[in-house]
Order: C-alpha cells, then structure tokens, then sequence
C-alpha cells in the first residue's frame, strides 16, 4: 500500500495526489447526499395532505431509503474491490442526482417513493466509499480527527436536514427540496473529475447474488413488518408472517456470510470485540437518533401546532451543536480513546430523551430547543469516535469490510428503529383515540381527548427510544480505555 503520511501521498497507482481537495470533494458530495435522509421529515404532515396518506406510509420515505442504503452498502463493499474508488463514486453521484430529478417531477407517492430508494442506492454506494477513503488516507494516530471531520457531514447533514425543510416548506414547497440538492449535486460530479483518485487497490472478486436476494427479502420483509403495525396492529398476520420469513431470510444471510470464503458481507469481522461492541453501540445511537428525528418534528407541528419552519428552527441548535463538536470530538479521541467520550455522550443521550417523556400540549419551546441540543451533544460523543475506535481495531485488509458491516447494521438498525418507533406511536394514539360519535356530541371534549391520545402515542414511542439508549450506556462500560493500535500493526504488516 502507498504511504499516505507526506505532503504529496501516492494513490493506488503510485501517482501523487492532493489528499485535502480529495477528501474536500467528499465532504461537499456526502454532505448532499446524507442531508435527504432527513430533509423530508419536517415535511412529512404537507406530503400526507398533499398525498392523502397516513403516517405509517409516509415514514417509508425515510426509513425505505435507509433500509435500501442498508441493502446497498454490503453490495458497495464488493463494488470497492472492484472498480476504481473515483469512478464508483462518480457512478453513485450520478445516480443519486437522477433519483433526486425524477422525486421533482413525482407525480404521485408511489413514484416519489421509488426516486427516494433510488437516490438511497446512490448514497449506499457514496456513503462507505467515503468513510473507507477517509479511513484508508490516513495514518491510525490521525485516524481520529480525520473521522470527527467525517461527522460533520455524517451527523450534521442529517440533523440539519429538518430544518432546511422547515425553511423550504414554509417559503416554497414540496419539490423545492429535491430542486435546491440538483446544483450541489451535479458541481460535485464535475469537480470529482479532477480531484478524486483511485486509492484503494482492486481485484477481480466475484460477486454472490444469492446473497443480496436473500439479504434484500431478509431486511425488506421485516422492515415491512415493522412498518405495518401502526395500521394493522402486532396480531395481524401479515404483520406476523412478514416479521417471521425477516427473521429466517436474515438468518440464511448470515449462515451463508459464514460459510463463503468471499461473502458479500465479510461477518468475521464481528468476531474482533472491539469492533463488535463498537458498531452495536453506533447502530444504538443512530436509532435513538433516526428515531426523534421523525418524531419530534410531527409532535411539534401536530401537538404545539407551530409551523415546518418553526419545527425546523428548534432543531437547528442541535444541529449547530453536532457541526461544531464533530471534529472536536475527533481530536479529543486521539488523546484520550472512546470510552469515556462514549460514556458521557450516551449519559446525555438518555437523559435527554428521558426529559421527552414529559412533552405536553404546553412545553415550552426553550425547553425542547435545550433538551434536543443535549441529546445532539451527547451523540456527537458517542458515534463517529467510538466508529473509529471499531475501525483501528481491525487490521488493514478488512477496513474496507469494516465498515461495509457497520454501516450496514447501522442503516438497517436505524430503519428499523425508526419503524418501531413510528409504528407504536401510530398503534397507542390510534388505540387510545376516542370514538367519533364523542365529536358531534362534544367537539371540545372530543379535541382534548385526541390531543391526549396523541401525547400518549409519542410518549410510548420515546419509552422505546429510552430503552435504546439505557441499553447503550450499559455498553458503553466495556469499551477499552484506550483506542487499539491494531489497524497501525495491521498497516505495518501489510
């Protein structure tokens, strides 16, 4: 492997490059592409107006686009072995910008919601050619801060991502959030031409597509489970036969990841603990995270009754706090390791989602502004250093396997979490709602009853999110005190 430790570092081909306008070209381009997985939240209460459809099926806008990036990102892995890093990248910021025109000119749901899994197989591909890039550019000692600047577009764009929708739906509308992405988009693709570079080695590796049949009915069929029981409740039976032929057809993935001597996703690397409790504690976050994202602006525009834009103001300070702490964070872990910075960010995570249980018709906005920035505070500590900390304990031949498994687990975790917290929000509202005959005898008593059965929905549905993090700040204590080394005599092995 080619030094990437002087001024000018050598590419895969032994040819010079710039490291900075590389790895700039990759902020700006997966900082475009990570802000939509929550640029249509806020949004969400206009596209079911617009659409005339529930929640349930509006929040497959957002979790159907991570669970197809989840699908994607093993599926990359392979493609990061074989085809040259700059034109994968290219490839996927093209597809990405075409799943993003066709959401413009959508005509009806069912066509936005196929742009939205094809702009999510656009960022499955971009999103672990970026952090591979990023992790394999540079040292392990300087592994840290080059992550924490990774986080800034991995954790900013998606917490910025209400806001902008906020601001956009409130001055434009709906498609002007596809319509402002296409510029950034398509610069990127031209700027790419000549910054990027090859700089990971590649080999002819088949690929095994019986793997990615059985892994896309594994997670779509579950996901679809989840997904349904806000409307049919947890006895339906396809609720329960979807869920159940999930569970299996993951379960064949997995026994045949174990069993391949080149699997589409490289499972052995689960079997290094460090980097195990590392992605179950990213993947924990990020449904804590994903999850409140949904929630929190409906709550907000529904309960509270202010506006996208307002919904998208009271999150923009913990999106600020994020942006700013991300490479700060990255520099503390170069010092100090993840498990104290994990500890403390999980603390905060859970207590901040334990003030949510709290919300009423009244809570004051100052009070909702101060908590979310608490959770985002916290979850800065806890994501990108305790992903990297799993990334250096991995020798240098899986990197790029690394974190193919984890963003895997994270996106699909993350898709599931935000279904189940979706799902028993709409399942205890709806089961707690009052019958209508109680509207036209007392219309007063009938709003007050429905706003209490709504409060109860998103109560359960942070209780949900609660468990999620108590169950991470468990983990967190069998973190090592210090960051492994094992990537650096990985690199030097190699």
């Amino acid at each position: 492997m080619p030094a990437q430790t002087s001024a000018l570092p050598l590419d895969a081909d032994g040819k010079p490059y710039h490291r900075t306008w590389l790895v700039l070209t990759l902020l700006v381009g997966t900082f475009s592409t990570f802000v939509t997985q929550t640029l249509l939240t806020t949004a969400f209460p206009t596209l079911m107006a617009y659409f005339h459809i529930s929640a349930n099926a509006v929040q497959w806008l957002t979790t159907g686009f991570m669970l197809i990036m989840g699908i994607m990102i093993p599926v990359s892995a392979w493609m990061l072995t074989r085809i040259n890093s700059k034109v994968l990248y290219l490839a996927a910021m093209v597809i990405f910008g075409l799943g993003t025109i066709l959401a413009y000119f959508a005509v009806n749901f069912q066509m936005l919601l196929i742009a939205r899994m094809i702009q999510a197989m656009g960022v499955g591909i971009s999103a672990p050619v970026f952090q591979t890039i990023m992790s394999s550019v540079y040292p392990p000692e300087k592994r840290g801060s080059a992550m924490g600047t990774a986080g800034i577009v991995i954790g900013l764009a998606p917490a910025i991502g209400p806001t902008l929708s906020g601001w956009i739906i409130d001055n434009y509308n709906w498609r002007a959030l596809f319509l402002f992405i296409m510029p950034i988009n398509w610069l990127v693709i031209i700027i790419s031409l000549f910054t990027l570079r090859k700089v990971l080695p590649t080999s002819k590796q088949p690929i095994d597509w019986w793997s990615v049949i059985i892994s896309t009915v594994g997670f779509g069929s579950m996901l679809y489970g989840f997904s349904s029981v806000g409307d049919a409740g947890w006895g339906d039976p396809i609720v329960l036969i979807t869920l159940i032929v999930g569970i299996i057809f993951i379960g064949l993935f997995v026994h045949r990841q174990l069993h391949m001597d080149q699997p589409l996703l490289e499972l052995r690397v689960f079997k290094i603990p460090a980097f195990t409790l590392s992605t179950i504690l990213t993947a924990l976050a990020y449904m804590a995270m994903m999850g409140v994202e949904l929630i929190l602006p409906m709550y907000i525009q529904t309960v509270l009754g202010r506006s996208a834009m307002d919904s998208g103001l009271i999150l923009l300070p913990g999106a600020i706090m994020m942006g700013i702490m991300s490479p700060i964070t990255g520099r503390i872990f170069d010092h100090i390791g993840a498990r104290r910075l994990a500890m403390t960010g999980m603390l905060l995570l859970t207590l901040g989602t334990a003030f949510f249980l709290s919300i009423s018709a009244t809570t004051p906005i100052l009070w909702i502004i101060v908590v979310y920035a608490i959770r985002m505070f916290g979850l800065t500590m806890v994501t990108m250093p305790v992903t990297t900390t799993g990334i250096n304990a991995l020798p240098f031949n899986l990197i790029s396997h690394g974190t193919a498994a984890n963003n895997t687990l994270r996106q699909v975790a993350a898709s599931m979490g935000t279904a189940v917290l979706i799902s028993v929000y709409s399942s205890v509202a709806k089961l707690q709602m009052p019958s209508h005959s109680l509207l036209t005898r007392s219309p007063l008593r009938y709003q007050t009853a429905a706003t209490n059965a709504t409060l109860t929905g998103y109560h359960m549905a942070f209780i949900v999110s609660l468990v999620f993090c108590a169950f991470g700040f468990g983990l967190t204590f069998f973190l090592k005190a210090h960051h492994s080394v094992a990537a650096q005599q990985g690199d030097d092995a190699a």
